[in-house]
């Protein structure tokens, strides 16, 4: 019977937070290892050297119970993944966004981590969505179809939506008018705001399972900064779509759910949302999938897939009072 080591003779892995750090002399090695039913052994063993020897891995094959500390082991892999979703949110507004600082407080900052690691775990895992997705398939298909679909916020026609008694426009935010993770409007959609903010007013704001949301922006800081970048009011909520209610949103606007329209490009989340609770949604195309998340990216094609599969079969979405004929309210030239 044959086996497999792997000896490494320098291994760095990324510092955890300073609140994990504990002095050498009391500090556990951290020991990970993975065996299959032929024998062939891979452990990856971490000191205050950072490095393993072969006396050191054998030792570690012959322990009954590795010793693995979790708090350190995810707080390396969150490190590497808030540089990916965050560095550039800081880098570029680092300096505009002084004032809105979190003090440091010994609570906060102890916990602070584990608001990251939801944070960047949540925004590819929507759980609310999975939830809602069993009822989609069992008795609502109908809510995952929109009222109209267009390839990006040019094609909609805002002057025929406000003659025909609309009030006002709720838009997502990733990849309906920013690219993923973006706080900035992507530019060639610039006119089309600019319209809509000068029928609308006031009226216009994002609602968005990312910025706003209370579990992953708890001080409201991506949301200011959107707002400052867009000139539109993020509205700040507790529940990630679908779930929820317009309560937050009838607050803000001040009138009925049913005369406002929904604008996002994600079938289950944000039109299953807006057909549950009364409005005028309209489906728009991705603006760029280069910066989602593989299984973000397959998710989304399964989504599309059964929305056309279902529209093929005759499904409607709920009827709207205001836009009997949605069609009218799409324009073939997005000038």
């Amino acid at each position: 019977m044959q086996s497999t080591s792997i000896t490494c003779s320098s291994l760095i892995y990324p510092n955890p937070p300073n609140h994990f750090h504990r002095s050498n002399k009391n500090k556990k090695p951290l020991t990970l290892s993975l065996r299959t039913s032929k024998c062939c052994c891979f452990t990856l063993s971490s000191s205050s050297t950072h490095s393993c020897s072969k006396k050191d891995q054998q030792k570690n094959d012959n322990s009954n119970k590795p010793i693995v500390n979790w708090e350190e082991f995810y707080s390396s892999i969150q490190r590497q993944q808030d540089t990916t979703t965050t560095t550039q949110y800081d880098d570029e507004y680092e300096d505009e966004d002084k004032d809105f600082d979190l003090p440091v407080h010994s609570g906060i900052k102890t916990n602070m981590w584990w608001t990251d690691l939801k944070a960047a775990l949540g925004q590819r895992i929507n759980v609310e969505g999975i939830v809602s997705s069993l009822g989609i398939f069992s008795k609502d298909k109908h809510l995952a179809i929109p009222h109209v679909s267009v390839k990006d916020i040019r094609y909609i026609d805002w002057v025929e939506l406000k003659r025909r008694g609309f009030e006002g426009v709720v838009f997502d935010k990733d990849n309906t008018i920013t690219v993923p993770y973006s706080l900035s409007l992507w530019s060639p959609l610039a006119s089309s705001i600019d319209q809509c903010k000068s029928l609308f007013g006031n009226n216009i704001a994002v609602y968005s399972n990312s910025a706003g949301l209370d579990e992953y922006d708890p001080d409201g800081r991506k949301a200011r900064i959107l707002e400052r970048a867009i000139g539109i009011k993020v509205i700040k909520h507790g529940v990630k779509k679908p779930a929820g209610t317009a309560e937050e949103i009838e607050k803000q606007f001040g009138c009925e759910s049913s005369r406002l329209i929904m604008v996002g490009d994600r079938p289950f989340t944000d039109i299953v949302y807006g057909n549950r609770n009364g409005f005028l949604t309209i489906l728009t195309e991705p603006l760029s999938c280069a910066e989602e998340p593989f299984i973000v990216q397959q998710v989304r094609v399964l989504e599309v897939a059964f929305v056309n599969r279902w529209s093929s079969q005759g499904m409607k979405p709920p009827s709207h009072s205001l836009l009997p004929d949605c069609q009218q309210c799409v324009k073939d030239d997005p000038r």
